[in-house]
C-alpha cells in the first residue's frame, strides 16, 4: 500500500471515530439511541479526500457505532476491511506468471513498461494464452514478487557471478554494526579524477580509505598512483600507527588485498582478515557511503583546481577528513565519528614500530646457500649470508617483492629474526678486504694434538683382529728399491 493510500485510510478512520465518538463518551439513555443516530445522520461532514460536503445514512452510522462498541480497539474496528481477493491476481494467470518470471530472470534491468510491452508482443503470437494484462497489473504483480529493476552491469557470466546473484536472490540483506570500536575496519580503493605530475604526465589516482565499522571514523586516507600490495600496506601501516591495531579487517578480493605479503602480515599481527564474497560489493556498504560523501563534498570543491597535483590532492583530503568528516554529525549515528570513538569501548592494541611492520608484511621462502661464496638468490638478486651461518645448507628468508634492498634470515622453528641480509656488493668486494671466518654455532677452536695416536681406532682394531688369527700377511713382498753400500755406489759412479 502506498503512503498516500495509508494517509487516506487513517483520515477515514479518524472521521468515523469522530462521528460516533460522542456516543462512546456519553452513552445515550435507554430509548434515546435512535434519536442520537438520526441527528448524526442529518449533519454534514467533509470528505477527507476531496474536501466536499458529505452525509452518512442512519444505518451506516448505526453499524459504525456497534462495531466500535463491541471492540476493545474502536479505531481499528472502524477501518475498512481488506478485500478477500486482496493479493491475488486474476489478470495474470499462472501460465502468464511463468512467462513473466522467465522474462525477468533474463532481463532484470528492464523497466516495468518494457516488460509489459514484451509480454503483450509475446501474447500476440500466442493468442491461446489469453489477453495481455494491463501495464498496472504487470507492475503490481512484479512489485509484489520483489522484482525490481536492477542496474545493468557488464559482468562476466562466470560461475562465481551466477552464485553471487543466486545468493542475493535467495538470502535477505541486513544492515549490521560491530559492538566495539576498532573491532572491525573496512579498507577499499576508489578511483578518482585525473591528476598531473611534475613532468606533465596525467594519471588516474586511487584513494585508499580505512574506516572503523562502529564509529565510521576514517582511520587513514591517502591517494596513490597505483593499487598494489605495496601501496595498500603503506597506507594500512599508517592507520595502525595512528589508531592502534584492530581485531579484524574487511576487504574485497583485490590483488593488493590477497597478496602474500598482506595475508602474512595480518596473520602475524593477530588481525583476522575478512573478505567480502565475490561480486557482492553491498557487503562493504559503509565504504560506498563514504565514497559518496568524498565525491559530493571534497571532489566537488576541487573542480576548479587546475592543474590538480597528487600532493595537493592528498593535503586537501587529509584536511577535509580530519576537520570535517571525522568531526561532522553523521546522519546515521546522530553524532560525529570522533565523538563515538571517544565514548565507545575500544578493543584496539598498541601499534609496533615501522621496522616491525616491514618485517611482518613479507614473503617467507626457503633458499639454498651457495657454498662457494656464501650467498643466496632472491628473485635473481644475490644476498650475502654472514659467515656464522655458513654451515647451514637451507635458509629461511623473508622479503618484500617490491623492495629487494633488504631481506631477513629467520629461525624456521619459531620465526624469530636471526639477522638482516643485504644484496651482494661486488664492487666493494673487489677491494680485497676479507674477514676471518667466524666460528659456527657449535664450533670450538681446533688445536692439533701431536701426541695423539696416528692410527685411528677402527684401523687398530682391524689389525689386532687380523694378528689374532695367527695367519701371515696374505701377500708376497716385492722390493722396488734397494739400498746400495758405499763400495757399490763408488763403482757405479766410476
Amino acid at each position: 500500500m502506498s503512503k498516500k493510500s495509508q494517509n487516506e485510510r487513517k483520515k477515514w478512520e479518524q472521521l468515523r471515530f469522530s462521528i460516533i465518538g460522542k456516543l462512546l463518551v456519553r452513552p445515550p439513555k435507554r430509548g434515546e439511541l435512535q434519536k442520537e443516530l438520526e441527528k448524526l445522520s442529518q449533519e454534514e461532514y467533509r470528505d477527507p479526500e476531496t474536501g466536499e460536503v458529505v452525509t452518512f445514512g442512519f444505518s451506516t452510522i448505526e453499524r459504525w457505532y456497534y462495531q466500535a462498541l463491541k471492540s476493545d480497539d474502536p479505531v481499528k474496528a472502524l477501518r475498512r476491511k481488506i478485500r478477500k481477493d486482496a493479493g491475488t491476481s486474476t489478470a495474470i494467470s499462472p501460465q502468464l506468471f511463468t512467462i513473466l518470471k522467465k522474462q525477468y530472470d533474463n532481463y532484470p534491468h528492464w523497466s516495468y513498461k518494457l516488460h509489459s510491452d514484451n509480454l503483450e508482443a509475446y501474447l500476440e503470437k500466442n493468442p491461446e494464452l489469453g489477453e495481455a494484462p494491463s501495464y498496472s497489473s504487470v507492475t503490481r504483480r512484479m512489485k509484489r514478487q520483489g522484482w525490481y529493476k536492477k542496474p545493468y552491469r557488464h559482468e562476466p557470466q562466470t560461475p562465481g557471478y551466477e552464485r553471487a546473484q543466486d545468493r542475493l536472490a535467495k538470502r535477505e540483506v541486513r544492515g549490521w554494526e560491530s559492538e566495539y570500536v576498532h573491532s572491525l575496519w573496512h579498507a577499499d580503493f576508489h578511483e578518482g579524477k585525473r591528476v598531473v605530475d611534475v613532468h606533465g604526465n596525467w594519471h588516474t589516482p586511487k584513494v585508499l580509505c580505512i574506516l572503523d565499522d562502529r564509529s565510521r571514523l576514517c582511520c587513514h586516507i591517502q591517494w596513490y598512483l597505483s593499487e598494489t600490495a605495496e601501496t595498500f600496506i603503506h597506507g594500512l601501516t599508517q592507520a595502525f600507527q595512528k589508531r592502534g591495531l584492530p581485531r579484524s579487517i574487511m576487504t574485497d578480493n583485490g590483488s593488493a588485498m590477497v597478496a602474500h605479503e598482506t595475508q602474512n602480515g595480518l596473520l602475524r599481527l593477530g588481525i583476522v582478515h575478512e573478505k567480502t564474497l565475490p561480486y557482492s560489493p553491498y557487503q562493504n556498504g559503509k565504504q560506498e557511503i563514504f565514497w559518496a560523501q568524498l565525491e559530493g563534498r571534497l571532489m566537488a570543491m576541487l573542480t576548479k583546481v587546475k592543474p590538480l597535483t597528487l600532493e595537493f590532492l592528498n593535503k586537501a583530503t587529509q584536511a577535509w577528513v580530519e576537520l570535517e568528516y571525522n568531526r561532522r554529525i553523521h546522519e546515521e549515528l546522530s553524532t560525529s565519528p570522533l565523538s563515538r570513538v571517544l565514548q565507545g569501548r575500544s578493543v584496539s592494541r598498541p601499534s609496533p614500530d615501522s621496522d616491525t611492520f616491514r618485517f611482518m608484511f613479507t614473503l617467507q621462502e626457503r633458499r639454498t646457500q651457495r657454498r662457494s661464496d656464501g650467498t643466496i638468490s632472491i628473485q635473481g638478486v644475490r644476498f650475502e649470508v654472514p659467515t656464522r651461518f655458513r654451515h647451514l645448507k637451507h635458509l629461511f628468508v623473508r622479503y618484500q617483492s617490491w623492495d629487494l634492498s633488504l631481506a631477513y634470515l629467520i629461525d624456521e622453528r619459531n620465526d624469530d629474526l636471526l639477522t638482516r641480509i643485504y644484496p651482494q656488493d661486488k664492487t666493494k668486494n673487489a677491494h680485497g678486504y676479507r674477514r676471518a671466518l667466524e666460528p659456527s654455532v657449535d664450533d670450538q677452536t681446533q688445536v692439533k694434538d701431536r701426541t695423539a695416536d696416528p692410527i685411528p681406532p677402527l684401523l687398530r682394531k682391524i689389525l689386532s683382529d687380523y694378528a689374532a688369527t695367527g695367519l701371515p700377511p696374505a701377500y708376497v713382498p716385492k722390493e722396488e728399491f734397494t739400498v746400495m753400500d758405499d763400495k757399490e755406489k763408488n763403482h757405479h759412479e766410476g
